[in-house]
């Protein structure tokens, strides 16, 4: 018997069919974020991480089980410091995370090109983090202005990001 993956649906569609839900249970993220992994197109539940110029938490997650999820980052938007590079990008990869999603930077593009998940984040920065706060993980936070829970899910593709309380498919 062949398992059978449904398609990760086009996020323009799913705009189309819950532009009028002004409940907040479906959100989109701003424009802002540019494709640094292999996989353009990626969903699944949310798992998050609140960490600010230190990746430490982000080192954690990505190394472990990914399960098909999301990491979704919030870095504060910081330019300053990459908070996901080459490495952690494998690691992501091969621990079988759906994709990354990080308000702030990362590094090492080129390797994160070649890396199977898909990475999203504000920029490019070469200046690696320095190892200072743990974070917090497995709460609430802001991308963008943009609310984002553990357990949401979360569909990107070539068009955009988009966030919901449950899943949509």
């Amino acid at each position: 018997m062949n398992d059978v993956v449904s398609p990760i649906p086009a996020t323009c569609d799913l705009c189309d069919a819950h532009k009028g839900d002004g409940s907040g249970a479906f959100r989109v993220l701003p424009p802002v974020f540019r494709d640094f992994g292999a996989v353009r197109r990626f969903a699944g539940p949310v798992v998050t991480v609140k960490c600010f110029e230190d990746n430490t938490p982000v080192k954690a997650a990505v190394e472990s089980p990914g399960q098909g999820r999301v990491l979704v980052v919030d870095g504060g938007g910081s330019l300053r410091r990459a908070l996901l590079g080459g490495n952690l990008g494998a690691a992501a990869a091969r621990n079988g995370w759906a994709g990354v999603v990080i308000d702030g930077c990362v590094r090492d593009v080129a390797e994160l090109a070649q890396s199977q998940v898909g990475i999203r984040a504000l920029a490019s920065m070469p200046l690696p983090t320095e190892r200072k706060v743990d974070g917090l993980r497995d709460v609430a936070v802001q991308l963008q202005g943009v609310w984002v829970r553990p357990g949401d899910w979360l569909y990107a593709d070539e068009d955009g990001i988009v966030v919901a309380d449950r899943a949509l498919v």
